[in-house]
């Protein structure tokens, strides 16, 4: 016979008390099966843990230093099922979130300010990539939730949009069109581009492609690089131009030109991208945290 919680619950009880009467009322049971329930555990540990007189009951020194044990293993259970519950709903423990670098103007430092100030007891870890990387180590539960920027579709994975936003041609200062006040893109169908790699995200290629496809050209390529920052960049050092996200222009350098797209209503999408077997608060709210 092996020691449950529940014998150590009785005895705990029933020294509270040092009646078995009221011990049993307290426990909601009758008086005889919690007498049985404390020689059982008496039996298994080998020595008396009451003394019993027709008028009393009390502690014996067993007893008495059982007492104090019983109580930090019952309170020791209660804290680690806490705990348990605490992580399984994501509010205690480590919580993985991927982004994506152009989403960092839209909002998600606050999104994450927040997210401490509201979970302080989660370990909040932040990873950088791209859209299709992130899918990757969703899908592989190497990450809790991702901020991706139009991600293609997948069964197993749940979008919440939460920001969308036009694309902005981006030139060198010496372009002859740097003065416009607005550009369509079919201006740019000679000029060089620097863009971001495909295998970065199919979908968001393509809506990055779309000003330029509506204009009736596809953009000749020269050089490609991992973020929108390092393509801001080398459009400075005059490798190109590119059309990017409107809020690509908050970490372009002070020496290009951004201007609004007419001719096309291309948009891009950033999303909240998630598990759709995580059903967890913490995931779900994340992006909407108020």
């Amino acid at each position: 016979m092996n020691v449950e919680l529940r014998h150590l619950r009785y005895f705990v009880t029933v020294a509270e008390e040092l009646h078995f009467g009221r011990a049993a009322q307290r426990l909601f049971m009758a008086q005889p099966p919690l007498s049985q329930q404390i020689r059982q555990l008496e039996v298994m540990i080998g020595t008396p843990l009451l003394a019993r007189t027709s008028r009393s009951v009390l502690l014996t020194e067993a007893g008495e230093a059982f007492l104090a044990r019983a109580r930090r293993i019952l309170a020791n259970v209660t804290d680690d099922m806490a705990e348990a519950g605490r992580i399984g709903r994501g509010e205690q423990g480590r919580f993985d979130v991927a982004f994506v670098s152009s989403a960092i103007e839209l909002g998600v430092p606050e999104w994450i300010r927040r997210f401490r100030e509201r979970h302080p007891a989660v370990h909040l870890r932040l990873h950088e990539g791209n859209t299709a990387q992130i899918t990757g180590w969703l899908l592989k539960g190497e990450m809790d939730l991702g901020v991706v920027r139009d991600a293609d579709p997948h069964p197993d994975l749940a979008a919440t949009a939460f920001a969308r936003e036009p694309f902005v041609a981006i030139l060198p200062a010496d372009h002859p069109h740097a003065g416009d006040g607005a550009l369509d893109a079919v201006a740019l169908s000679q000029d060089p581009f620097v863009f971001f790699p495909r295998p970065a995200g199919e979908l968001a290629y393509q809506r990055n492609l779309r000003p330029c496809l509506d204009a009736g050209f596809t953009p000749r390529i020269v050089q490609e690089a991992s973020t929108w920052t390092t393509v801001a960049h080398l459009v400075a050092a005059g490798l190109g131009v590119t059309i990017a996200p409107a809020s690509v222009a908050a970490v372009a350098p002070r020496s290009v030109r951004v201007l609004p797209l007419t001719g096309t209503d291309a948009t891009t999408e950033v999303q909240i991208l998630r598990r759709k077997d995580d059903d967890r608060a913490t995931t779900a709210g994340f992006g909407t945290l108020g």
